[in-house]
C-alpha cells in the first residue's frame, strides 16, 4: 500500500515547514532567487529583437514586478505558496493512483493555475483600465497647460499603482535627476509593454518639438477606449464557449467516480492497468494543453505593430 508512505511524507513535509518556520514570504523569496538567473548576452539580444519567446522565468519576474508595483506583494507571496501546495497535492494525488506518468503532469499544471489567474485577472485587466484613465487625464491637462511635467504632477495623486509609480519615476527624473524631458519620456516608454502606450510616448516626444501636435495625444488615448470596447464584446462572445469547455472538463473528471459506482471492474481497469494509466495520463495532458490554448485565445487583445 502506497498510502502509508505518502502519509508519512506529508507529515515529514509538515515537520520541515514547522522546523524551519517557513512563511509565504520566504517561499516567494526562494522562488525569486531561483528564477532570477542572470541572462546571457545572446539572450538579451534575442529578447531586445523579439526573436525569442520569453521564458517561464521572464514571465514569473514580470508578474512579481507588476504585482509588487500594485502594492500587493503580500498576495504574490500567497500565490507562490498556493502554487507550491498545489504542486505537492498534484504529485500526491497521482502517487495515490500509483500512476507515475501523472505525477509531472498534475504537479506542473496545478502549480501554474495561481500564476495564470493572477496574471490574467489582477494584473492585465487592472493595467489596461488604469492606463486608459492615466493617459486621458494627463493628455487633457497637457493640452491645457502645455507643460507635461505640470500635467503629470497635478494628476499624479489621482492615479493608482502601478501606473502611479511609473509616472512618479518620470516626475522624479525630470525634477531631481535631469531636466532632459526627452530622455525621461524614452525611459517612460520602456516601463509598460503596450503598443498604444508606446505610441502615446512617441507623440509626446513629437509634442516637445511642435506643440500643435498635442491634439494627437487624445486620438491615441481613443484607441485605448476602442480596444476596451472590443475586449468587452470579445469577453461576451467567448464567455459561453469557456463555460462549455469547463463543463466538459468537469464531466470528464466526474466520469471516474461515476465509473466506480456503475462498474468497479471497469474503474479498476482504468486506474490499475498499464493501458488505463496511460489513458489517464494522456487525458490529463490533453486537458492541460487545451486549457493553456483556451487562456491564450480568449485573453484580451492588444494592438501589435
Amino acid at each position: 500500500m502506497i498510502v502509508f508512505p505518502l502519509f508519512a511524507s506529508v507529515l515529514m513535509i509538515a515537520a520541515i515547514i514547522l522546523l524551519f518556520n517557513l512563511t509565504p514570504q520566504q517561499i516567494a523569496n526562494d522562488l525569486t532567487r531561483l528564477m532570477n538567473r542572470k541572462p546571457t548576452l545572446k539572450r538579451k539580444i534575442q529578447l531586445a529583437k523579439k526573436k525569442k519567446k520569453r521564458s517561464i522565468a521572464d514571465r514569473f519576474n514580470q508578474v512579481q514586478t507588476s504585482v509588487s508595483a500594485m502594492g500587493k506583494g503580500g498576495q504574490f507571496a500567497i500565490v507562490c505558496s498556493l502554487s507550491l501546495a498545489l504542486m505537492v497535492a498534484g504529485g500526491i494525488l497521482a502517487a495515490m493512483l500509483e500512476n507515475l506518468l501523472l505525477i509531472p503532469i498534475l504537479a506542473i499544471s496545478l502549480a501554474g493555475i495561481p500564476f495564470l489567474y493572477i496574471r490574467s485577472t489582477l494584473y492585465t485587466k487592472h493595467i489596461d483600465e488604469e492606463l486608459e484613465t492615466a493617459l486621458s487625464v494627463i493628455s487633457s491637462s497637457y493640452s491645457r497647460t502645455g507643460d507635461v511635467i505640470s500635467a503629470v504632477r497635478e494628476n499624479l495623486s489621482g492615479l493608482k499603482p502601478p501606473i502611479q509609480g511609473i509616472f512618479q519615476q518620470f516626475l522624479s527624473r525630470t525634477t531631481a535627476v535631469s531636466a532632459d524631458i526627452r530622455a525621461a519620456i524614452l525611459n517612460l516608454k520602456k516601463q509598460i509593454d503596450n503598443e498604444i502606450f508606446r505610441d502615446w510616448c512617441d507623440c509626446l516626444l513629437q509634442c516637445q518639438e511642435d506643440k500643435t501636435l498635442i491634439s494627437t495625444l487624445s486620438d491615441v488615448v481613443k484607441r485605448l477606449s476602442d480596444v476596451r470596447v472590443v475586449n468587452n464584446d470579445l469577453r461576451t462572445i467567448t464567455e459561453q464557449p469557456k463555460k462549455e469547455y469547463w463543463t466538459m472538463v468537469g464531466l470528464l473528471i466526474a466520469n471516474i467516480p461515476i465509473l466506480f459506482v456503475i462498474n468497479q471492474d471497469w474503474c479498476a481497469s482504468l486506474i490499475d492497468t498499464i493501458p488505463g494509466k496511460i489513458t489517464l495520463a494522456i487525458t490529463a495532458l490533453v486537458v492541460t494543453i487545451t486549457a493553456v490554448f483556451l487562456q491564450r485565445f480568449t485573453k484580451p487583445i492588444q494592438i501589435k505593430r
